[in-house]
């Protein structure tokens, strides 16, 4: 049985850009004023997070809430699938993909605001090979960023930019066989994206029609293309407007297969990994439950984009001038 006024704060105080300094001490006491019970723990290494929130779920916790970035969100969101246990996000990353889809704000105190409405939501998640994602998971371009990304001693937006610029000088396009709803794709692709979720984070919308809640997969495929078309792509990807046309492929499922010449990088949740040259890849429907935001505002290309990204910018701009008690 939930223990409805009970939460678990987890706090990974290395993860993402943002200072954690004091979140400690002032999140607990904003949520006990709104009448919860807070047990808070810091992570120590990897796994610390799904630890923690598996036991959180089986003492009948009323909800896990995950301070950190999107592999901090994975960890904690891992400990809880199947249990009546909700997820909450205190977004402190450097992409916040998944915080971000669900119209949760890119800040520690004005996503309380989230937990305080207690809109909570049953959400898909998907798997591959059996290890679940949250938000999205790729092969090709994107994996190898993230690969890159994973091994710089500095986190940022700024920094994944670089990684992708390093990363696009070197590499090549793989063939890909992926078999979905009885059809075979055969294709050289710049990269496949498998989305749960509609962006990377930082506003990269990747998947714009996305759902969490409607369980299916958006793939997006981006053909082997030069210069020139993955600028294109790029524009697409941060308007919005990415669709079906001669550079790239989209389409729904709720379970795919992606094969290719040998194991090699991938990522789930933007977490880099070497994974099998076989991918199994489903959705599993409804079995996480999450705090939500509630009426979030229907997508619109480059509209939604630009509303985003300055809702980013004045946040950023009002964090220094606030102090938390």
């Amino acid at each position: 049985m939930l223990k409805k006024n009970h939460l678990t704060l987890v706090i990974n105080p290395i993860a993402g850009t943002l200072t954690k300094d004091g979140v400690a001490d002032w999140v607990p006491r904003r949520l006990e004023a709104m009448g919860y019970v807070v047990e808070t723990r810091l992570t120590a290494g990897p796994g610390d997070a799904t630890r923690i929130a598996a036991e959180a779920a089986a003492r009948g916790d009323y909800g896990v809430l995950a301070c950190g970035g999107d592999g901090t969100i994975n960890e904690v969101a891992r400990g809880l699938i199947g249990s009546e246990t909700a997820l909450g996000i205190l977004p402190a990353g450097s992409g916040n993909g998944l915080a971000r889809h669900i119209g949760v704000p890119v800040d520690v105190e004005m996503s309380l605001k989230v937990i305080e409405a207690d809109n909570v939501a049953e959400c898909d998640y998907g798997t591959v090979n059996g290890l679940p994602f949250f938000c999205t998971f790729g092969v090709g371009f994107d994996a190898a960023v993230s690969q890159r990304f994973a091994r710089q001693g500095k986190r940022g937006f700024g920094t994944y930019i670089q990684s992708a610029i390093d990363e696009y000088i070197k590499y090549h396009s793989e063939t890909y066989e992926i078999i979905a709803d009885n059809e075979v794709i055969t294709d050289r692709a710049f990269m496949v994206a498998v989305c749960n979720a509609s962006q990377y984070g930082n506003n990269a919308f990747v998947a714009p029609a996305a759902s969490i809640r409607d369980g299916l997969l958006d793939v997006t495929i981006v053909h082997e293309g030069n210069l020139f078309t993955q600028m294109l792509n790029s524009i697409e990807l941060f308007t919005g407007s990415i669709g079906n046309h001669d550079r790239m492929r989209t389409f729904r499922t709720s379970h795919l297969t992606i094969r290719r010449s040998a194991p090699g990088p991938a990522h789930l949740d933007g977490e880099s990994m070497e994974l099998p040259a076989e991918l199994d890849i489903k959705c599993e429907h409804r079995k996480l439950r999450i705090f939500i935001t509630r009426g979030k505002p229907r997508f619109r290309p480059v509209l939604t984009p630009m509303v985003m990204t300055f809702n980013d910018w004045a946040i950023a701009m009002q964090r220094p001038f606030r102090k938390n008690k």
